[in-house]
Formats: C-alpha cells, sequence, structure tokens
C-alpha cells in the first residue's frame, strides 16, 4: 500500500475544524494518487462546504428572525390590551395604541441593539439579531403609528395628527436614551462585581459561544421544532375561530404573517442600509433599507384599511386586520429607526437625524394621504 492511500486533507469550518480520510475508489490497477488530485479535491471539498456553511447560516438566521418576530407580535399585542381602552385606558387620541410598544421596544433597543449587543453577538450573532431584529423590531412598529395619525387627520384633527407625531418621537427617542444609560449602570455595576480577569471587562468564555457548531445547531433544531408545532396549533386553532371573527383570530393570523415580514425587513437593511445610490453611493449615510421598509409598510397599512372600509364584512376584516398587525406591523419598525436617528445624533450629525426622521414620517403621510384619506372623503366613510 502506497503513502498516498492514506492521505488526510483537513476541510475547514467556520465553526470547527475536523479531518477527513480520503481514499481512492478501488481499482484492477490502483496507483498513487498524484498531489494535483489532492488539491483538487481539496478545492472542491472547500467550495462545497462554504456553500453548505452559508446555506446553514441564512437558514438558521430566517428561523430565529421568525420564532423572536412571534414573540414581538404577541407582546404588542399584550401591551395595546393592558394599555389600551379595555385596560388601563391610557392610550387614546394622540397617544396612540402602539405607543407603549414603541417605547419599551425603543427601551430595550438601547439594552440589547446598542450597550450589551457586543456581549450578546459573543454569545451567538443569531441570537443578537433575534433580539434586536425579531422581537425588538417586531415588538414597534411604525406603520401602525402612522396609520393612527392618518385617521385623525381624515377626521379633520389635524392638529392632534401633528402633535401624535411630534410626541410619538420625542417619548421614543428619550427611551432610547434612557434604555441606553440604565444599561450603562448595570453594565458599571456587573464590572464591579466581576472577579473574572481581562481587566474587570464583562465578556463572554470564547468556550461557552453559542455558535459552535454543536450546541448552534441543536438551539436552532428546537427552535425549528417550535416553529412547526406553533404554526400546526394556530393554524387548527384559525381554522375554528376565523369564521367567528374578533381579535383572536385575527392575532393568531399576524402571529403566522409576521415572518414574513420579519425576513423582508432584515433583508432589505442587508442588501440596502449603508449602500448609497448609484455607483458612487450617494446619500450613503441615508439606511435606505429601514426607510423602504417602513414606508412601503405605512402605505400597504393605508391600502388594507381603506379596503375593509369599503369591503365591510366579518371575514375580510379579520384578513386585513391579520396582514396589518402581523406583516404590516413587522415589515415596519420603530426601534431600528430611533436606534439609527440616535446613532446620527450621537455622531454630531444632528441635521441627518432631522432630516432622516422628515423624510420617514413625510413620505409614510403623503402616500397614506393619498391611500386612505383621499378615498375617505370622496366616499364619506365613517
Amino acid at each position: 500500500m502506497s503513502a498516498s492511500d492514506n492521505i488526510v486533507i483537513p476541510i475547514q469550518d467556520d465553526s470547527h475544524d475536523f479531518s477527513t480520510p480520503f481514499s481512492p475508489l478501488p481499482s484492477q490497477n490502483p496507483s498513487p494518487l498524484s498531489t494535483d488530485a489532492i488539491i483538487q479535491h481539496d478545492d472542491n471539498a472547500q467550495e462545497i462546504k462554504a456553500e453548505g456553511s452559508w446555506l446553514w447560516e441564512h437558514i438558521s438566521y430566517l428561523i430565529y428572525l421568525a420564532v423572536f418576530g412571534i414573540f414581538g407580535v404577541i407582546t404588542r399585542y399584550g401591551l395595546q390590551k393592558l394599555f389600551g381602552p379595555d385596560g388601563l385606558g391610557v392610550t387614546g387620541n394622540i397617544l396612540y395604541l402602539d405607543l407603549p410598544s414603541n417605547m419599551v421596544g425603543s427601551f430595550l433597543m438601547g439594552w440589547f441593539g446598542v450597550v450589551f449587543k457586543a456581549q450578546i453577538s459573543c454569545m451567538s450573532d443569531h441570537l443578537a439579531v433575534g433580539l434586536s431584529t425579531g422581537y425588538l423590531g417586531s415588538l414597534t412598529t411604525f406603520s401602525g403609528w402612522n396609520q393612527k395619525m392618518l385617521e385623525l387627520c381624515a377626521e379633520g384633527e389635524w392638529a392632534s395628527a401633528a402633535l401624535g407625531y411630534f410626541v410619538g418621537l420625542l417619548l421614543v427617542a428619550y427611551c432610547i436614551i434612557l434604555g441606553i444609560e440604565t444599561a450603562e449602570d448595570i453594565k458599571w455595576i456587573l464590572r464591579k462585581l466581576s472577579t473574572s480577569s481581562q481587566s474587570g471587562q464583562f465578556r463572554s468564555r470564547p468556550n461557552s459561544k453559542v455558535g459552535s457548531f454543536k450546541i448552534h445547531m441543536v438551539v436552532t433544531l428546537v427552535l425549528l421544532v417550535l416553529l412547526v408545532l406553533f404554526y400546526c396549533l394556530s393554524g387548527s386553532l384559525e381554522k375554528n375561530k376565523f369564521n367567528k371573527g374578533g381579535s383572536e383570530a385575527q392575532l393568531l393570523l399576524a402571529c403566522m404573517v409576521a415572518p414574513l415580514g420579519v425576513w423582508m425587513r432584515w433583508f432589505l437593511a442587508k442588501k440596502l442600509n449603508g449602500r448609497g445610490l448609484g455607483k458612487n453611493g450617494v446619500l450613503k449615510w441615508l439606511p435606505f433599507g429601514t426607510l423602504i421598509a417602513n414606508v412601503s409598510a405605512a402605505s400597504i397599512m393605508a391600502t388594507f384599511a381603506v379596503l375593509k372600509k369599503a369591503v365591510n364584512t366579518q371575514n375580510f376584516d379579520t384578513i386585513a386586520s391579520g396582514i396589518q398587525f402581523g406583516l404590516m406591523g413587522c415589515l415596519s419598525t420603530v426601534s431600528t429607526f430611533i436606534a439609527e436617528f440616535h446613532n446620527m445624533k450621537e455622531n454630531n450629525q444632528r441635521w441627518r437625524a432631522n432630516a432622516y426622521a422628515m423624510v420617514t414620517i413625510l413620505a409614510s403621510f403623503i402616500m397614506g394621504t393619498l391611500i386612505y384619506s383621499v378615498p375617505f372623503w370622496i366616499n364619506s366613510y365613517n
């Protein structure tokens, strides 16, 4: 037997290293494997492994985003019920129904999307994306905020709508600042209490990183199982409750379509944020991905709002409300929007931050007025 018959070729992986024995296929006249063949095999293996790793990583992100996005929708629904007219009765008029969830989400974005983001990423990049883009992005919604202001304008309450935009922006902007400040305080306390080395820095140990291949695979598969079980259960419940209508049927449908909204927003952010326009990257500072997600979601939200008044049936109301609350609520986001707004201000780019906020609000308001308010006035909807 020649030395080449037991050659071991190392194959690199993003998560860990492992080796795979290679031996030639049986032949009547076996001959030593040439160096060129070994190199070619190694290149092919590396390419296949890279493609598999890329596909697995993206599937994992989608699973994390879907699960955390559904939890975000459920939390937003709970906050609506808690602070709404049927609960504590806090929200109403300029204090729109989604204001509490937008404030809570912006506050938590200061924690998990700014201060502790690096520490969470050390544990798992997927967890960091799931928390910020998936959960907090779905907990907050720009389209619901914009739609409430459009309804006030359609009813002639222009001053209330203008105040609603101003108060809404002011509150979420302060909430993320408060979140960052409290998180920094907690981080300082953890540093003081930490008995580890590394000059008292609060860091995760490399060997505990969830990104390791085996642990990451187990967590992802568990989330996948939970997602499948959720769709089986919610699909069965929706079938029984759909014809009865009501908020429960709307919530179930909203949760079922929520992942699509999260995925679309994540895709837009990855492809368009920080790229600018054209080959020269004009206006690179403007996060076009988030901007397009918010404006398009607000426009589609307005479309379904006017269609509900035109069709005016229970089944269509259930479908439209579910899509509005789940798909459009998750496609749009306030937590990411306000984080980008805050980041511009912190980098001494106040005019850019204000321009970004004005472009988002004005574009959504103009599109919503054309889609919702004009048909409302023409058809004299109640």
